[in-house]
């Protein structure tokens, strides 16, 4: 069978069994059908050499990157070995550079105030333009609920009820999870569905489908100009960093921030919101049970 079939067949696995997002797919046919090709169409069958030699040839990529390409082919490789289509697994000859994530972008208290002031001051002209009401929404669920930008623009036309502080989403790898949706964000939703027709399918509708991420990108690079950021500081993705992050400041709890992220990892909750050692030190020192204890023998 050749790479590619193989290479299909080992993504449909990945689908159906392991609920990996489409991204992800997307990211594991890539990184495999490369390396496919720089061995000659001979992946399946590459020994630990051929792998190594492989390997060596990502030395001018980040790290990042190099962990991204040896997980996908140590992923395929286990699949050929559990279906019996191999006895061995040469996995181990790639690379293993591990990853140092850096502190993700964020956007101070003071930027997040200097956003919502300038699309109150557009909301405040008569009469007012359905656009900024649409940013409003936009922007007060980012913010207000961390949703990825998929996640945003892909909402149905009645997925925020006025009555509901909730909303379930399904996230990546086909997870559920339950978002809040505060007061603001309902109300900016309720004033921006006046203006979306009955019969659309979604809340954010764009031709006849709904506002893609690139739009949504734009329109977010636009409105911190005209609020005096830099638009390179800033994405959808940076404010769902903001949400986590604030969240965080005022004392919110990192399993209950997991949650609402949707992040299968705490690991993963606990970079996004970049927490520092101090903040660490002091939940322990204010939040674990034994302070009540230390208290009270004292």
């Amino acid at each position: 069978m050749s790479d590619r079939a193989l290479i299909e067949r080992f993504l449909e696995m990945m689908a159906a069994q392991a609920g990996a997002a489409r991204n992800t797919i997307a990211a594991y046919r890539s990184d495999l059908l490369l390396a496919s090709g720089e061995l000659g169409g001979a992946l399946a069958s590459a020994d630990e050499a051929a792998l190594a030699r492989l390997g060596e040839s990502w030395l001018p990529l980040s790290r990042a990157s190099v962990a991204r390409k040896a997980a996908a082919l140590r992923r395929f490789f286990a699949f050929l070995v559990d279906e019996g289509l191999r006895g061995d697994d040469p996995g181990k000859a790639l690379p293993r550079p591990g990853t140092q994530r850096g502190l993700p972008k964020t956007l101070s208290h003071a930027d997040i105030d200097r956003l919502f002031a300038t699309i109150a001051e557009r909301l405040a002209r008569d009469p007012p333009d359905p656009n900024d009401r649409r940013m409003a929404a936009l922007l007060e669920l980012l913010y207000g609920s961390g949703l990825r930008a998929t996640e945003l623009v892909s909402l149905p036309r009645n997925a925020i009820q006025p009555d509901r502080p909730f909303l379930i989403l399904r996230g990546k790898g086909g997870r559920e999870r339950l978002v809040p949706v505060s007061d603001r964000a309902r109300a900016a939703v309720a004033l921006w569905r006046e203006h979306v027709a009955a019969d659309r399918a979604f809340l954010f509708p764009s031709g006849k489908g709904h506002l893609s991420r690139v739009r949504l990108y734009q329109l977010i690079r636009a409105l911190a100009a005209a609020a005096g950021i830099p638009p390179d500081r800033i994405s959808p993705h940076i404010l769902r960093h903001a949400f986590a992050t604030h969240l965080l400041e005022g004392g919110a709890d990192l399993r209950a921030l997991q949650s609402m992220l949707g992040h299968a990892d705490i690991a993963t909750t606990e970079i996004y919101t970049h927490v520092d050692s101090r903040r660490l030190v002091e939940l322990v020192n204010e939040r674990h049970p034994l302070v009540d204890v230390a208290k009270r023998a004292s």
